[in-house]
């Protein structure tokens, strides 16, 4: 097997070239999405690796905002609970919602591996077994 390149060849008559010559570079040939409509398409990468200000913290700091917000959401817990709120039915709520989604979830895989299977889009089958698009 040969693993060698061949040598590009340019032809100037080619209009349909992929490298960008000359000032094509600077007027964006470059760019991946050119018109989207999004303004930090093209932003320079930041890192999310990089030092915050909590992260300048020392450690008797850091100690002192995690009691502080320890404090904030025992005085949320507390405040619910006065509006009649336990915790056992908040947690069975949340699991009742997990299992609500994970069903969901799986409706939309099955709409959608339908719609691939009679070439047509999850959109039509919402009209046709009579579904809502916010469902």
């Amino acid at each position: 097997m040969n693993t060698e390149r061949s040598p590009e060849r340019h032809d100037n008559n080619n209009s349909s070239a992929l490298t960008p010559k000359g000032d094509d570079v600077k007027k964006g040939a470059l760019f991946r999405t050119p018109c989207s409509k999004f303004r930090k398409v093209h932003a320079s990468f930041k890192s999310p690796l990089h030092k915050t200000q909590g992260a300048e913290l020392g450690p008797t700091e850091e100690v002192a905002e995690l009691e502080r917000r320890r404090d904030e959401l025992d005085k949320e817990i507390a405040q619910l609970e006065t509006e009649g709120y336990r915790v056992e039915e908040l947690e069975h709520h949340i699991n009742v919602l997990h299992e609500y989604n994970d069903i969901k979830d799986i409706g939309q895989s099955l709409l959608g591996r339908i719609a691939a299977l009679r070439g047509t889009t999850t959109r039509d089958l919402y009209s046709h077994f009579g579904l809502e698009l916010d469902d």
